[in-house]
């Protein structure tokens, strides 16, 4: 499976996967039950997702004017700071004013939350990929001794 239609599958399994887990851990945090934190993780997933292409797309533009190309270590670390750290100016009032908590609980939510996505996006990508392939871009070549002719 290539292009659009893998794309939209990665998309809508990891968010509906992601809201189910997200439910259920939000509404141990909270002390709530999962009826009331569904509708939380919902709205986490929206914002993750909108927050995600506003700041790709910010964050590309800034790259395009870079005189240094390429993605080393450092650009990447200052990427993924960059989105978890606006998506905590996000997620954090959101979970205090719904859940009823202070500032700090919704802080510590969304940093378990955000433990919780370093791991289940590396596990299930590479699940995704084993069950439905690589991505064209993804696959590796073989080197030229090991063509076939």
């Amino acid at each position: 499976m290539q292009g659009i239609r893998r794309r939209i599958v990665y998309v809508a399994l990891y968010e509906a996967i992601a809201i189910a887990v997200s439910s259920l851990g939000l509404a141990l945090a909270s002390r709530h039950d999962v009826g009331h934190a569904l509708p939380a993780a919902v709205a986490a997933s929206a914002v993750a997702v909108l927050w995600n292409y506003v700041f790709n797309t910010l964050f590309e533009r800034w790259e395009a004017r870079q005189q240094v190309r390429g993605r080393n270590l450092r650009r990447r670390i200052v990427h993924a700071l960059g989105f978890e750290g606006g998506l905590i100016f996000f997620l954090v009032p959101l979970f205090a004013v719904w859940f009823g908590v202070s500032l700090w609980h919704a802080f510590i939510m969304d940093f378990g939350l955000m433990l919780f996505f370093l791991v289940y996006t590396f596990v299930f990508t590479w699940c995704f990929d084993r069950i439905f392939g690589q991505p064209h871009a993804g696959r590796t070549t073989p080197r030229a001794s090991q063509a076939v002719a």
